[in-house]
């Protein structure tokens, strides 16, 4: 028997890359609809997450303000999209070097059930093939992480991960 030789073009045709972008998943044991609730909700929010305190909901086509303690100054965010039960899509600005569409970034935060727990999962997209692409990529992968783990922690056990993490 002959053997043929397969190129990994020919397993994985190549298609170019424009931007980077990545998406990150966890699981929360509680239902969907709090979930959502603990992201779309400002004061929510910012028990575990908006260190410095969130201003508005999540709601389409609102500008709501997120201020971080290991970010000086609130910055403005953008809802895109919120549908109330499965997805946010919120805007926020980016470095220019960094970012592909005019000095922002879009966030995606879809919602499912799963059994007894909802799934979340964080997409974010429109970051320059460059290191300050990467850089600012890699950088808002682990926020985003940090901030599903504290989302977690804060609903399933009371506990604020955040409290004196990053200052």
């Amino acid at each position: 028997m002959a053997s043929e030789t397969v190129s990994a073009e020919e397993v994985h045709p190549a298609t170019e890359l424009t931007e980077l972008e990545f998406s990150i998943f966890g699981f929360i044991s509680r239902p969907r609809t709090e979930v959502y609730e603990a992201v779309a909700d400002p004061a929510l929010l910012s028990k575990y997450f908006t260190t410095g305190g969130a201003e508005g909901r999540l709601e389409t086509g609102a500008t709501v303000m997120w201020d971080f303690a290991d970010f000086p100054g609130a910055f403005p965010v953008e809802v895109l999209e919120a549908d109330g039960e499965t997805k946010i899509v919120i805007r926020w600005v980016g470095d220019a070097a960094a970012t592909v569409a005019a000095e922002h970034t879009d966030v995606i935060f879809e919602f499912h059930t799963e059994s007894e727990r909802t799934k979340v999962v964080i997409s974010e997209r429109a970051w320059r093939l460059n290191e300050a692409g990467a850089q600012g990529a890699f950088g808002n992968c682990m926020g985003w992480t940090g901030m599903l783990a504290a989302m977690k922690a804060w609903l399933e056990y009371g506990i604020n991960l955040r409290e004196g993490f990053y200052r």
